[in-house]
Order: structure tokens, then C-alpha cells, then sequence
């Protein structure tokens, strides 16, 4: 996994009325460190959507939780200074197994919408996303020069993840 991509599953409390399930807590270090949450977002994706590539360059980080449906998440590091340039990671999660996936802005990511239901996710970010001077950089989602390290070959969103 690259190295500030994080997975922390997240503990529902059950009872006969339905779930509670505490998704963001300031304590939470292993997963947030010294980051704190000053925007959260919602996105909706019709399924088989893709919402990829992008990166931030001002350090924003991003906290995904998915409430309907499931996504995939990959983060691919392509700088040159990096010890783990060319390493991927991805990560399936979805409303069913609640969890938070911790993604650093500098990395190349994007989600996938799978399944056959829509998927709508909250996401929170350590930055104020500012328009007018955005901090943005945008791929193709099917940039060939994103290579999945497993294959040799660009990355492709539609390849099943267990193959």
C-alpha cells in the first residue's frame, strides 16, 4: 500500500432501531495524524461511472466513506523523487462494510462507481477546495502512462480487481 493510503474499517452499533456508526473522530491519530477536516463533500456517481485521474499540489488529503452502493479507490504515485514511483493501490469499499479510506492529495487518484447501484460517498478534505485558484491537476481516466504494476500495462478501471 503507498504510504499515507489508509483503510480503517469503522464499528456500526447495531440495535433494533437500525446503526450508529461514528465516521470521523479527531482522536482517530493512526488514521488522520495532525490533519483536520475543514470541508466535507457529497458525490453521486450513476454506476460504472469513473472520476479519475486528478491530484491536489497545496497537501490536501482526502477521507472517503461510502453511504449507498460500492466504489473502488486507487492512488497511483508517479513522483520522481519518491521511493514508491510507479506503485498503485487500490481499495474496494462500500456501504455495507463501512470504512474511511485516507488518500494524500499528491498522488494520482479517482474512484469507480460498481456494482449495479448508484453510489453516493462523503468526502472530507484536510483544505478548502478554492475554485477561482485551484490547486488541481487533471489526467484522462484512461491515461496510458498510469501503469498498473501488476500487468505492465495501463491502468485499467474495468479490470477486475482479483485477476
Amino acid at each position: 500500500m503507498l504510504p499515507g493510503f489508509k483503510v480503517q474499517d469503522l464499528m456500526k452499533n447495531i440495535d433494533e432501531r437500525g446503526f450508529f456508526a461514528e465516521i470521523y473522530r479527531e482522536d482517530w491519530r493512526d488514521l488522520i495524524g495532525d490533519d483536520g477536516v475543514v470541508q466535507a463533500n457529497l458525490s453521486y456517481s450513476y454506476p460504472g461511472i469513473i472520476r479519475a485521474w486528478h491530484r491536489h499540489n497545496n497537501g490536501q488529503i482526502e477521507y472517503f466513506l461510502v453511504l449507498h452502493g460500492a466504489v473502488k479507490i486507487c492512488a497511483y504515485d508517479d513522483r520522481t523523487d519518491s521511493a514508491t514511483r510507479g506503485q498503485l493501490t487500490e481499495a474496494i469499499t462500500s456501504a455495507e462494510r463501512l470504512q474511511v479510506v485516507r488518500v494524500p492529495g499528491f498522488y494520482w487518484h479517482g474512484i469507480k462507481a460498481i456494482g449495479d447501484q448508484p453510489a453516493i460517498a462523503v468526502y472530507c478534505v484536510n483544505r478548502i477546495y478554492d475554485s477561482e485558484n485551484s490547486d488541481k491537476e487533471r489526467r484522462a481516466w484512461n491515461d496510458t502512462s498510469i501503469i498498473n504494476p501488476r500487468t505492465g500495462k495501463p491502468y485499467d478501471w474495468n479490470d477486475p480487481p482479483h485477476k
